[in-house]
């Protein structure tokens, strides 16, 4: 059943729930992250690379809305998987086929759950919780497998249930539109490659891009834009759904809440627009309201485990003298990494005005109770 209908001998690790990621380089070595910081190797997936590229293969033509080609014209694939989690896959230009699975075993989460997980503390979680509520836009950033969709799953959570939003990714991670009882209007798109043929612009025929997509969505009549992550051109219409509307959100990969700024500067000039550099700080400065940091700490060569805590909250409160935007750090690494309050935001009237108590900025320590070791 599972090499019929299934994913094979990877179906079992699909389906056990302590699994948060599978790497596999080569069909004979195949290794598993656990949740608990575990990383064992485990049998061979297939009997030879080339079975394996069949697997792959078959996935790519019955999973998702639309048929993905993986072969030597098109070498690289990337899907969701019917329980949520995603794929990535090279091929042709490697000496062997490699894969990664990345789980996402925590759906259904709000920010009370973050602060059982050990990712926010108490002051934290009420701050971003108004944030959300006077729709101030938020870019979560972090590396790869940070927990930056966690978090902004559990931002989304904070929507009014009401809300009208769209959900925007390559594939789907985020998964609110399988949540109804907690969004019962949500609009969920997902992009789609096209084929290998290419038009006279070098555009493949059928390809919807995240770009299309947000533009799409201005025309919705929704009050938020979820972006899963930008990564390319589609960071302008972002930016200007962001500069119009309020509480979006998306995610970008940093190392840091600073560097963000930089990094998306450099996408909105390599988006193939005629742009300068301080127009797209201008554009930047415009739109978002609030940097999410998160970090990831891997002590699993030391015998110890993954920690993911956010570590700073980042302000941008316009443009700066040097034309660059001003921002101020609101929340900063404490003495152990973990995010506690450093200086009052500029926008703290408008999150009083939803409910948040200022007072909670006066603990310079934040709620932080157990060591960073100790976090469940």
């Amino acid at each position: 059943m599972a090499a019929l209908f299934g994913l094979g001998r990877l179906q079992p690790l699909i389906e056990d729930p302590t699994v948060e990621n599978i790497e596999v380089d080569g069909y004979d070595t195949v290794w598993v992250s656990y949740a608990d910081g575990r990383d064992e190797r485990v049998p061979p997936i297939a009997d030879s690379d080339a079975e394996l590229i069949e697997i792959l293969q078959l996935l790519a033509a019955r999973t998702g809305n639309a048929e993905r080609t993986f072969s030597s014209a098109h070498p690289a694939l990337h899907l969701r998987l019917e329980d949520g989690s995603r794929l990535a896959a090279v091929a042709w230009t490697t000496p062997k086929p490699h894969v990664v699975i990345r789980r996402h075993r925590v759906r259904d989460v709000d920010l009370d759950d973050l602060i059982d997980l050990g990712t926010l503390d108490s002051v934290l979680a009420q701050f971003l919780r108004a944030a959300v509520r006077a729709g101030k836009n938020v870019v979560v950033t972090g590396l790869q497998n940070a927990g930056k969709t966690t978090l902004i799953r559990a931002l989304a959570n904070e929507f009014a249930p009401m809300e009208r939003f769209a959900t925007i990714e390559k594939e789907y991670e985020l998964h609110l539109h399988d949540l109804p009882h907690r969004h019962p209007r949500v609009v969920a798109l997902e992009a789609r490659e096209g084929s290998a043929e290419r038009d006279a612009a070098g555009r493949r025929a059928g390809e919807i891009t995240l770009s299309d997509l947000v533009v799409d969505a201005l025309r919705l009549n929704l009050r938020r834009i979820i972006v899963g992550e930008v990564r390319g051109p589609e960071v302008l219409p972002m930016l200007e759904a962001m500069s119009t509307g309020d509480g979006s959100l998306c995610t970008v990969h940093s190392r840091s809440a600073q560097h963000a700024v930089d990094r998306i500067v450099t996408l909105c000039l390599s988006a193939g627009v005629s742009m300068t550099d301080t127009f797209a700080y201008r554009l930047l400065a415009g739109s978002v309201d609030l940097f999410v940091h998160i970090e990831l700490i891997d002590d699993t060569s030391t015998g110890g485990r993954r920690h993911r805590f956010v570590s700073q909250v980042v302000e941008i409160v316009g443009l700066g003298e040097t034309n660059r935007p001003a921002n101020t750090t609101v929340f900063g690494p404490g003495s152990d990494g973990r995010a506690v309050p450093l200086h009052r935001p500029q926008c703290l009237p408008e999150l009083v005005r939803v409910g948040f108590d200022p007072s909670l900025l006066d603990q310079r320590n934040g709620t932080w109770t157990l060591p960073l070791g100790a976090r469940p």
